[in-house]
């Protein structure tokens, strides 16, 4: 007789082996077959009042889709998916839905929490491969928006834009368009031409146009945009690319990377494939210092490509700000974390290449204005790494081109563009932002959160004209 199932668990998903996927790029997750994913959802329990819609920032409906695949309807689950989302496959992969959706599960209070992310996934993986396209608009109402970038906010807005019939252009400064899907998360989180770019289609498919290589307040501005080309509103999705540093002695030396670079090279421009010829550091010995999701990315890239590597942070792992699964994988792969801990330099040799990084260890003092506790350093305690690249991963804020070239758009003094949480207004009329631009770096689903903001924004404006 069969063994009953223990309905307080989730399915496991299936993952290449550790020793396996720290030599390659390809996925790490397999995510669930049809099985496995009829299984998962009959742990759903279809709640009335159901929280997890709440914990998700664009309010998909999620018992719905899930009764739907527990019946075996999955282009039916897709539907009620699309009313929702634009990169389903995206954010069945990349949320941090430990925190939002599956942080909420009523499921989660006794036992585990239902793979509400990977059912996301399995169902936009299934409609890929089965040809399941959201319906596009009949007609259209000839009004021109423009959305400058196409990361999640810009492609997000643009969808929901082009579904209410508007005439869009997306305008991405890059030459493939994707914006911090295709630039910054790794192959082996986020396969570009498998579901990236896939999901970017579909947007195209509702109508929107997508030109690559322009770089607006340099190739042209936005009220250029709107007094010249006829543009009636403009959202910007320009997100936050300018990356931060710490000021400490011999940062400018050969080898030190951002973060953003040493990622943009692998990702964008393909630095680990053979058959391309981006340069990238070959590297014996990283330190990564950061500890979000994109010092993940960068240390678990840098493994990949031969490297041991060192994850230096400042505080505990109870205050790391990346995702569980992210920690849980690198450190399956073999990097090392040396936590509690600060860099105060970075030595080089005589030719001006790194050659290791001094770091002071730290301890945890009373709570800051985050909440979490302010490491304090260790008097005399200062010790060395040997490394011959060093990748900061302190954050990005948004590069202040845009705002240096349009007149009467108000920025805060971290250089975001202020506006408008509910609808994405900004000080200039007719222009509406959101996402990493208005935020500072976030994640990919707040960003697409305020990317639908932005769109009813527009939309209602237009509307009353």
């Amino acid at each position: 007789m069969e063994a009953k199932r223990d309905m307080m668990k989730k399915v496991p998903v299936r993952e290449q082996d550790p020793k396996v996927r720290a030599t390659n790029f390809k996925e790490v997750c397999l995510g669930y077959n049809m099985e496995e994913a009829v299984a998962e959802s009959e742990r759903c329990l279809n709640c009335k009042n159901a929280k997890c819609i709440a914990g998700c920032p664009v309010s998909i409906n999620i018992p719905a889709f899930i009764q739907e695949v527990k019946a075996g309807n999955i282009e039916e689950a897709a539907k009620v998916i699309a009313l929702s989302s634009a990169l389903p496959a995206v954010c069945g992969r990349v949320c941090p839905q430990e925190s939002q959706c599956e942080g909420q599960c009523v499921r989660g209070i006794k036992g585990e929490a239902v793979s509400i992310g990977k059912l996301e996934r399995f169902v936009a993986d299934w409609s890929r491969e089965h040809g399941f396209v959201p319906a596009a608009p009949e007609k259209t109402n000839g009004k021109k928006v423009a959305v400058i970038g196409s990361g999640p906010a810009g492609l997000t807005c643009a969808g929901d834009l082009a579904k209410l019939g508007y005439e869009v252009t997306i305008f991405e400064a890059l030459h493939e368009p994707g914006g911090v899907l295709t630039y910054g998360i790794p192959e082996f989180r986020l396969p570009k031409s498998g579901v990236v770019q896939p999901e970017i289609e579909n947007v195209r498919k509702l109508g929107v146009k997508i030109e690559t290589n322009v770089v607006i307040g340099k190739s042209i501005t936005i009220d250029e945009l709107m007094d010249e080309e006829g543009f009636q509103a403009v959202f910007i999705g320009s997100g936050a690319g300018l990356p931060k540093f710490m000021g400490i002695p011999g940062e400018n030396a050969n080898g030190v990377f951002s973060a953003n670079e040493y990622l943009t090279r692998n990702n964008l421009m393909k630095a680990f494939r053979d058959d391309y010829d981006t340069p990238i550091m070959e590297s014996k010995k990283v330190v990564v210092v950061g500890g979000g999701n994109v010092a993940m990315d960068a240390a678990r890239t840098a493994l990949r490509l031969g490297a041991e590597v060192h994850i230096v942070y400042r505080r505990s792992e109870k205050e790391l700000p990346a995702r569980v699964e992210e920690v849980h994988h690198a450190k399956e792969e073999g990097i090392h974390f040396d936590l509690l801990t600060n860099p105060v330099e970075i030595l080089e040799d005589e030719n001006g290449w790194v050659k290791g990084i001094v770091c002071r260890h730290m301890e945890l003092g009373e709570p800051d204005e985050s909440g979490r506790r302010r490491p304090v350093e260790v008097v005399g305690s200062d010790f060395t790494i040997d490394a011959d690249t060093v990748i900061m991963a302190l954050g990005t804020s948004p590069n202040p081109l845009i705002s240096n070239t349009t007149k009467g758009l108000e920025i805060n003094r971290w250089r975001c563009i202020v506006a408008d949480e509910s609808n994405g207004k900004t000080t200039k009329e007719g222009v509406y932002a959101g996402g990493d631009a208005v935020t500072g770096a976030a994640t990919v689903i707040l960003a697409m959160e305020a990317g639908r903001a932005g769109a009813r924004g527009i939309d209602e404006y237009l509307s009353a004209k």
